[in-house]
């Protein structure tokens, strides 16, 4: 199941005035923004869960961002060593990631094309 997919985007307050217009018949707000190296990132959601997300991007590419949820830890560490045997590139190790919440647990993969595919799970341990 796709827990999450993100968008780089070259001008993030556009397109997060965008987004907020136009998802806002489905429900959908922004719930958490924080600073990255590239600028803004910002979650937006249904009920508590951020499930899309901006980021700004300074470069052109249009690579895109997609987590798959895990159902344990042992399985974001099993898909990443799968995922780097296959030629993937590292971009995230497993391991916490407090800053969006205190039990997300992923790892990230560039895929031969340069998506960012991870895979997370959201339990304590």
């Amino acid at each position: 199941m796709i827990d999450h997919i993100g968008l780089r985007v070259s001008d993030y307050q556009r397109s997060k005035t965008f987004f907020q217009e136009a998802l806002a018949p489905l429900g959908y707000t922004m719930m958490m923004e924080f600073d990255t190296p590239q600028g803004k990132s910002g979650g937006m959601g249904i009920e508590g869960m951020p499930n899309f997300w901006l980021s700004q991007s300074k470069s052109q590419t249009s690579a895109v961002h997609i987590a798959f949820n895990a159902v344990n830890r042992a399985t974001v560490d099993a898909f990443y060593l799968a995922a780097m045997a296959a030629g993937g590139t590292d971009n995230g190790k497993p391991g916490l990631r407090p800053d969006y919440h205190k039990d997300y647990y992923g790892a990230f993969v560039l895929d031969p094309d340069g998506n960012n595919i991870e895979a997370v799970c959201h339990k304590a341990k």
